[in-house]
């Protein structure tokens, strides 16, 4: 068969890649770091079959440079500073720094280098072991599938416009990249939406998708940057304030959505004071009940005396149609809203989609960790270091 390139643009990836790598390139451009491609569910066949394909894959991913278009796009996008681009202008991955192989079964994959060359990795090696893997699926049964189901969403979401209006309008967005069944199939699902439901599909986390269908393009921060601040130097009970001061100092008011469970929800509110609360937007749920998740978030505001009104929930965690909607009418009229919606957008075509991640587990030779809210989420290399994290955050 004839090379078929999974990646055919550097773009094809989430906002908040970006949105971590730049911060890191001003302040950090010296830390080290190893991710690791990880397996969570069984899947239809061995995923070592798919090892020569991705390497050849990661080779032609690591030719890709930025063309003139696309840096003039992320320039026109206010956060993005004219330095930054300027890198990304002779940026180009270096094969050296990923690494794929076989052991029995299993497909290992590892990035590890300079961070700033290496966390751009991990969006696209889970859409090329996505796209690969379901390559060897019926597509045609699958796009019929997908549309059918697609369209059974839209017309679920559409009837919340039949219902009395709440305080806050309902919003959602596509945030299925790392998951999706192909490229091609996302970019469907992501401009049929963009037709059906103008009203309540706000925008996309794929950058090269945004561009093309004139949506906005949605993402702030995501684990890895605050993990990354575990390792950097600061005592590790200060290392999310650290992460959240630094991510004011770059962005000045813009991209202030929080993630909150690098350690759990309570002891990021314990660290999320009158200061931060007054200074980012909102707050993003990725783990855990959203509901008691919520609650809490809105306890918090109310002891700082922070209208909820004037602030944003985001909810991103193995979100359908249906969740969306209970969850929308729980707090609909309490406090904006956003939902970042993925595998059951760009991966809801009938087959088992892949759990796979692939997470920053070392920074500068030291573990790091994600003490999740919903232990199947929890990750790290180094038990000890995993148990000393949560007796510092007091984390039973």
């Amino acid at each position: 068969m004839a090379f078929d390139p999974v990646i055919r643009s550097l773009l094809d990836t989430d906002l908040y890649k970006f949105t971590m790598w730049q911060p890191m390139l001003h302040r950090h451009p010296q830390t080290q770091a190893l991710y690791r491609f990880v397996l969570r569910n069984a899947p239809a066949y061995p995923l070592a079959e798919l090892c020569d394909e991705v390497n050849a894959q990661l080779d032609h991913l690591c030719g890709l440079f930025f063309a003139r278009d696309e840096l003039e796009y992320l320039g026109s996008l206010r956060f993005i500073k004219p330095d930054f681009v300027d890198f990304l202008r002779i940026f180009h991955f270096q094969r050296d720094f990923i690494h794929a192989w076989t052991d029995g079964e299993h497909l290992r994959i590892e990035a590890c280098g300079p961070q700033v060359h290496v966390m751009g990795f991990e969006i696209f090696v889970l859409a090329i072991v996505n796209e690969l893997y379901f390559r060897r699926f019926d597509r045609a049964a699958a796009w019929a599938e997908g549309r059918r189901r697609l369209a059974d969403t839209i017309a679920r979401l559409r009837a919340i416009g039949q219902e009395p209006p709440r305080a806050h309008p309902f919003e959602f967005f596509d945030f299925g990249v790392r998951r999706r069944f192909a490229r091609d199939w996302q970019a469907e699902v992501v401009a049929t939406l963009a037709r059906e439901l103008p009203q309540f599909f706000k925008g996309t986390s794929n950058v090269l998708l945004a561009r093309e269908c004139g949506l906005t393009p949605i993402g702030t921060m995501g684990h890895e940057y605050l993990q990354t601040f575990q390792a950097t130097g600061v005592r590790l009970r200060d290392f999310q304030r650290a992460a959240l001061e630094e991510w004011v100092q770059e962005y000045r008011g813009d991209l202030g959505i929080a993630l909150t469970d690098t350690v759990g929800m309570d002891a990021f509110l314990a660290d999320f004071d009158l200061y931060f609360a007054k200074l980012f937007d909102g707050l993003r749920h990725d783990s855990g009940d959203p509901v008691a998740w919520g609650e809490k978030a809105l306890s918090h505001y109310a002891r700082l005396r922070i209208d909820p009104h004037r602030k944003r929930l985001v909810f991103s965690d193995s979100l359908d149609a249906e969740k969306m909607l209970s969850l929308y009418r729980h707090f609909g009229d309490r406090v904006n809203m956003g939902f970042g919606i993925g595998t059951k957008l760009t991966n809801d075509v009938g087959q088992t989609p892949l759990n796979i991640v692939m997470k920053l587990v070392e920074v500068n030779g030291q573990p790091v960790a994600k003490l999740s809210d919903a232990p199947g989420k929890t990750l790290s290399t180094d038990e000890t270091f995993l148990a000393y994290l949560r007796k510092v955050f007091a984390v039973r």
